[in-house]
């Protein structure tokens, strides 16, 4: 299957190099280039692509509201947007996240580490930037202290209490290997409780999970002194 993929940045010439490397792939074609938000969210209505690789910072319309406009649409429900940065820690990617975008990667990426994102993101996976991650959630997508309560959040009195124990570790960085190995069962058990909460919480993908997660005081993130 060929994922089709949409570049939006405002350098054409990172476009373009992009571009090089995508379609070099047997697996990818690139169906589009946006040079800013706007034309990123009439091109992902015209062509649907399997995957949108979303600069933040662009002229017209920013990253963040374009995927916010993307992810609201419903006949773009199956498109996944890859936010790209230089500002990792940037409050910016954490609205992206909260708007529906499945993970982001740095601008200084590998060729190999943005290939496999693309694959990794297509296939339904978040992909969150290792090292970032945990810094970014806790300092912009979890509820403040005094207004989490030791009671379970309603939104998520709709998950089973094994859901909300997945969806828990899953928001703590752990993988569904490592949370198979700590519940004593099955990764494809795992993935099914995962698959469940989404369905259950009308999350998009498990970024989306995470966020939930958080914003929601199910999870918290520890006290800064």
């Amino acid at each position: 299957m060929t994922i089709r993929v949409l570049l939006a940045d405002d350098q054409a010439l990172l476009r373009a190099t992009f571009r090089i490397l995508i379609d070099a792939q047997s697996d990818f074609a690139v169906v589009a280039e946006a040079a800013d938000g706007r034309e990123a969210v009439d091109l992902a209505a015209a062509h649907r692509p399997d995957v949108i690789l979303m600069d933040i910072r662009m002229p017209q319309l920013d990253g963040v509201a374009a995927t916010a406009a993307i992810c609201a649409c419903p006949e773009l429900s199956s498109s996944r947007i890859l936010v790209l940065t230089t500002f990792e820690n940037d409050e910016n990617v954490a609205k992206a996240l909260r708007a529906g975008a499945s993970g982001f990667l740095g601008k200084d990426v590998t060729p190999d580490a943005l290939l496999s994102g693309i694959r990794t993101v297509a296939a339904g996976d978040s992909l969150l930037s290792p090292g970032a991650t945990r810094t970014l959630i806790s300092r912009f997508l979890a509820l403040p202290h005094h207004e989490a309560s030791t009671s379970v959040p309603d939104v998520m009195e709709v998950l089973t209490e094994r859901e909300r124990e997945v969806t828990a570790l899953a928001a703590h960085g752990r993988s569904n290997v490592e949370i198979a190995e700590e519940l004593v069962v099955s990764p494809l058990t795992v993935r099914s409780h995962i698959q469940r909460a989404m369905n259950k919480l009308h999350a998009r993908d498990r970024a989306q999970l995470v966020v939930h997660a958080y914003r929601s005081g199910l999870v918290k993130p520890p006290r800064r002194d």
